[in-house]
């Protein structure tokens, strides 16, 4: 008896994991909050994402042989890590977009565009066109180079500073002091919670 219940919630787990990667079409956007500790948390409470969700990393669905890779810039690189433990490094709440039925066929090509990136260093300055790639500038040039080289979503300027505050937040000033650069206030860029507000994704919401 024990053994057929324990059967039972495997099946369980594995038919959940299932019907959410049944869920994901190649080039769906992964929205997620990774808590990174004093960094995240000044980039949250500068930026909003939709329906006012803080999100501190993007992903780039690829779907290869039915299982569920993301395409993303972290750590060290641009890597591709398996959606297993792209959801893993979190216990918040995944959130899925989609680009609209419109601009799909700009899918493929801002696939292929994020593979040839593999490798490239990790954008420590999130300075735009530097021959790096932070998370959301990865997608942003990705769609950029399927749409003719014209932008596709949007760059703003980057605020470094506490809301209503002419101090950068402390935890800016030590990473920028580290890397012996400017902190780059009012540089273009972009973030994750813009990518969630435009009006070119469909929003699924939460996937997990």
């Amino acid at each position: 008896m024990k053994r057929f219940v324990y059967l039972m919630m495997m099946l369980l787990i594995v038919d959940k994991i299932t019907l959410a990667q049944s869920n994901f079409k190649q080039g769906d956007l992964l929205f997620q909050n990774i808590d990174c500790g004093p960094l995240c948390e000044a980039i949250e409470q500068v930026t909003f994402g939709r329906d006012s969700l803080k999100f501190s990393h993007i992903g780039l669905v690829y779907i290869k042989q039915d299982s569920v890779y993301v395409i993303e810039a972290i750590g060290k690189a641009v890597t591709i890590t398996s959606y297993q433990n792209f959801k893993k490094r979190s216990t918040n709440p995944l959130y899925l977009g989609r680009v609209k039925p419109e601009h799909q066929h700009l899918i493929d090509s801002a696939i292929s565009f994020a593979i040839k990136q593999i490798g490239v260093p990790y954008d420590e300055p999130f300075l735009y066109n530097n021959q790096k790639y932070y998370c959301s500038e990865l997608i942003y040039d990705a769609f950029k180079s399927s749409n003719q080289n014209n932008p596709f979503f949007e760059l703003e300027p980057m605020a470094f500073k506490a809301p209503n505050s002419n101090n950068y937040f402390k935890a800016w000033v030590d990473y920028y002091k580290k890397l012996n650069i400017e902190i780059p206030e009012g540089k273009p860029g972009i973030n994750p919670a813009g990518i969630s507000r435009s009006n070119k994704i469909n929003w699924l919401g939460i996937i997990n």
